[in-house]
């Protein structure tokens, strides 16, 4: 079989098409099967042992969508199939050009989040589906459904968002659900060892992710501010990040928040082992990838309960959950599993085996069945 794997973000990039697109990628070319990639990049990536093909960022974003859709074009006529992570719109017009059957991975609902960027919606997810909208809004979500009902099979990481998507139009029998696989971890040094090596001294939480509004990092930061005796490492980058510098500079938390920029999805990981607790204050969420990471790192996440999280963070369980938008619960929280020492190893021993359902093998094996069915139907 030979695939093309569509992927709107790439390593060094941090966010969940950045880490499942490659990590698909090398089990499909393990497996004997021929890929390549298609993504955007503002530098070429780093060589892999498979073709990744790259439309520069630095392109206006209308030619670049279309050199995108131009590109899947052309690569996926040397392909079997095509499977997709995100720019699903692009992908499903470059897919058709080809004449290939086309599978996605539907990470988020796509019309929402161009409709926030384009300033015409500023509320929630969910509050979005039932929003009426104009008629740039009506576009956009048609625009979504049709690039999604091109597809033969469209996978979930959440039960939360495949019900959003039944809500859309799509057949429940052309979907599926497939969480987000738990990441291959690197031998960890030992966990004292880590810490002096990020420079924790003393309650550390680590939130890593892209940093835009859906993050919600200020309800982070207003949490931490509640909170004297913890401290925060904040690991990637994104349009907020000068905003957020200077919020923890206006809230006197300067000194106790390290904006660390990206790192490799290792070195999060091991910041992940380190850390005291991992913290999600996302607005909203489909079902992160870097819960799954945390969680496997052996680290209980404390989280807003948002679209997908509960699915994987169970409260008092491997982590503790509290409503989206409301720092002073989250602070309350975080005071609680710092002052509860019974709480704190409870939470760290059932981490690990929370997500041992979610091995990569099985859930990868489980795509690589229907990218095959596709190319036969």
């Amino acid at each position: 079989m030979k695939a093309l794997i569509v992927s709107g973000i790439w390593p060094p990039d941090v966010g969940g098409p950045a880490s499942h697109a490659p990590e698909l990628a090398a089990f499909l070319t393990e497996r004997g099967h021929s890929v390549e990639v298609v993504t955007t990049a503002s530098a070429r990536p780093a060589p892999r042992p498979y073709p990744v093909f790259r439309v520069r960022r630095s392109v206006p974003p209308g030619a670049r969508h279309a050199a995108v859709a131009a590109l899947v074009a052309r690569r996926a006529r040397h392909a079997d199939v095509v499977y997709a992570t995100s720019m699903l719109r692009r992908a499903a017009l470059g897919a058709a050009a080809a004449r290939r059957p086309l599978v996605v991975k539907v990470t988020t609902d796509e019309a929402f989040e161009r409709a926030r960027r384009m300033g015409l919606f500023d509320g929630s997810l969910d509050d979005f589906q039932d929003a009426p909208g104009d008629a740039r809004v009506r576009a956009l979500r048609w625009s979504r459904t049709a690039a999604l009902r091109r597809a033969r099979h469209a996978f979930f990481p959440s039960s939360f968002l495949r019900e959003l998507a039944l809500g859309w139009g799509l057949a429940p029998e052309r979907t599926s659900v497939i969480p987000n696989p738990a990441p291959v971890l690197p031998d960890f040094e030992p966990r004292e060892a880590l810490r002096a090596r990020f420079r924790m001294t003393g309650p550390t939480l680590v939130l890593a992710g892209r940093l835009t509004a859906q993050k919600a990092v200020p309800v982070a930061l207003g949490a931490v501010s509640r909170v004297p005796a913890v401290s925060l490492l904040v690991v990637g980058e994104g349009p907020d990040r000068a905003a957020l510098e200077h919020e923890c500079a206006e809230r006197g938390v300067s000194a106790r928040v390290r904006f660390l920029g990206g790192r490799s999805r290792d070195e999060v990981l091991r910041l992940f082992h380190a850390a005291d607790a991992a913290l999600l204050s996302s607005a909203w969420e489909n079902f992160p990838h870097t819960v799954v990471e945390a969680l496997a790192a052996g680290t209980p996440v404390i989280a807003t309960a948002v679209g997908g999280v509960p699915e994987v963070v169970r409260d008092g369980g491997n982590g503790l959950l509290v409503p989206a938008g409301d720092p002073a619960a989250l602070a309350d929280a975080i005071e609680r599993y710092l002052g509860d020492e019974g709480l704190r190893s409870r939470l760290r021993a059932a981490a690990v085996a929370s997500v041992a359902e979610y091995a990569p093998e099985r859930l990868f094996t489980r795509i690589e069945d229907v990218l095959r069915e596709a190319v036969r139907r």
